[in-house]
């Protein structure tokens, strides 16, 4: 037998509404300081499609790393003159972390700030964020790490000169 819906106490009629907490780690996404439009040296653009709404009526939150790396390889290609086709080096990306701080949707353009914020010989690391056009506050920040490769071998490389170069011009404004 299946036991009666019940509600929570605060949603009784006539019962006190519990304090609500917030979850720990969404809590500490909101209460960190994020960088602002201004601190990112390149904005790119990216629209969203219909595909990238989830069932909750917003884009779903894979999706987000999908708009970082497009631009990040974007720029890579255009300003360092990264071959994805033919090139001796590629980048994998290694690590990524996103904290969500609010909604976007279907349809519409986006906004994607990069910057990098430690290049090393074969590393890069970036600070990304999603802005929703005309804000200057981030729906989305996070990181991530791409580490070059030869790709005849999957062995890291130092990071070619003009690549470097590329990676520099866009340190993260303070």
């Amino acid at each position: 037998m299946l036991a009666p819906f019940s509600r929570p106490p605060g949603d009784r009629p006539g019962t006190a509404t519990p304090e609500r907490t917030e979850h720990p780690l969404t809590a500490t996404a909101m209460r960190k300081t994020h960088p602002q439009r201004h601190a990112f040296p390149h904005v790119g653009t990216v629209t969203t499609r219909w595909t990238d709404n989830d069932i909750y009526g917003h884009v779903n939150n894979a999706v987000y790393y999908h708009y970082f790396d497009s631009v990040i390889n974007a720029y890579l290609i255009d300003q360092g003159g990264l071959d994805i086709q033919q090139g001796e080096v590629v980048g994998f990306i290694v690590h990524s972390e996103c904290d969500y701080l609010g909604p976007v949707a279907y349809p519409g353009n986006l906004e994607v700030g990069i910057a990098t914020t430690k290049v090393g010989n074969s590393s890069v690391t970036y600070q990304v964020a999603l802005f929703k056009p005309g804000e200057t506050a981030p729906s989305a920040v996070g990181s991530m790490v791409h580490v070059f490769v030869a790709q005849a071998s999957n062995q890291p490389v130092a990071i070619p000169d003009r690549l470097r170069h590329a990676l520099q011009a866009i340190a993260l404004r303070a």
